[in-house]
């Protein structure tokens, strides 16, 4: 049997990872969404840490929407990545100053 704690330790490592990456590199469209998908997979650990810990499981069933979410979000970030890259020849942040309105 895992204790909780070690779950939200892990959490918490995910997540300040994820965080830095955010920080640290923006840069790369395609590194920030990795660094998105990240944040996302801690809060699943923290819902089904949770889930577990208190024997319910509706953290559970947030844990399939968080994840219809990320599906959704990584599908679209990268077809928005995909055309952009098709029309500057770039991903990078600092050369898309053409999408400003």
């Amino acid at each position: 049997m895992i204790a909780l704690s070690n779950y939200l330790i892990l959490s918490a490592v995910l997540f300040a990872i994820s965080i830095a990456g955010l920080v640290l590199n923006r840069k790369n469209l395609i590194s920030i969404l990795m660094c998105i998908e990240l944040l996302l997979l801690a809060v699943n650990t923290n819902f089904i840490a949770f889930a577990d810990y208190l024997n319910n499981n509706l953290g559970e069933v947030f844990v399939f929407f968080v994840l219809t979410v990320a599906a959704a979000e990584a599908a679209i970030g990268l077809a928005i990545v995909i055309t952009i890259y098709r029309n500057s020849h770039t991903i990078t942040t600092e050369d898309l100053d053409n999408l400003k309105g």
